[in-house]
């Protein structure tokens, strides 16, 4: 377990900070996009942040997994494969790292981002191996009664 957790609590109302546009993925329009980092994980993997962009076009390159929640306005986003999809306050969108989209947004978005850096597949695969083998020696050191609930899943 890492040491001193601290539970963190927020609101949608905070002051977002300028994060500007890689100016070479703007096609169209002076776009301003601000962010407020709500949360980072201990183990820096993983976190969550308020995003919001004026009118504009623009490319979008994901060097990590981003999980997005609209919370207000409307998007057209353009997938590598060229399909435009409208997207609004309500919609979700999961983009994996390593993809590319084209970001038209007409007035304004606002959206909350859960992004997470993913693990090397090596990485994984050692993960996986290990829980295996907790599951194994718990499944043999086993009493009758669980100690916790997820014990006895």
């Amino acid at each position: 377990m890492l040491p001193n957790p601290v539970i963190q609590f927020g609101s949608e109302r905070v002051e977002l900070t300028d994060s500007p546009i890689e100016p070479a993925w703007v096609l169209e329009g002076a776009p301003v996009a601000r962010r407020y980092v709500l949360s980072n994980s201990v183990d820096g993997s993983a976190g969550m942040i308020f995003w919001d962009c004026t009118a504009g076009r623009f490319h979008w390159h994901y060097g990590m997994d981003e999980s997005i929640y609209f919370l207000e306005g409307s998007v057209a986003i353009k997938d590598q494969s060229g399909v435009w999809r409208r997207l609004g306050a309500g919609d979700t969108v999961f983009f994996p790292a390593g993809t590319s989209a084209e970001w038209h947004v007409d007035r304004y978005i606002r959206k909350v981002a859960f992004c997470r850096v993913p693990m090397p597949r090596s990485v994984h695969l050692v993960k996986r191996a290990y829980r295996g083998l907790k599951r194994l020696v718990r499944l043999g050191n086993r009493t009758a009664t669980p100690r916790s609930l997820f014990e006895a899943v």
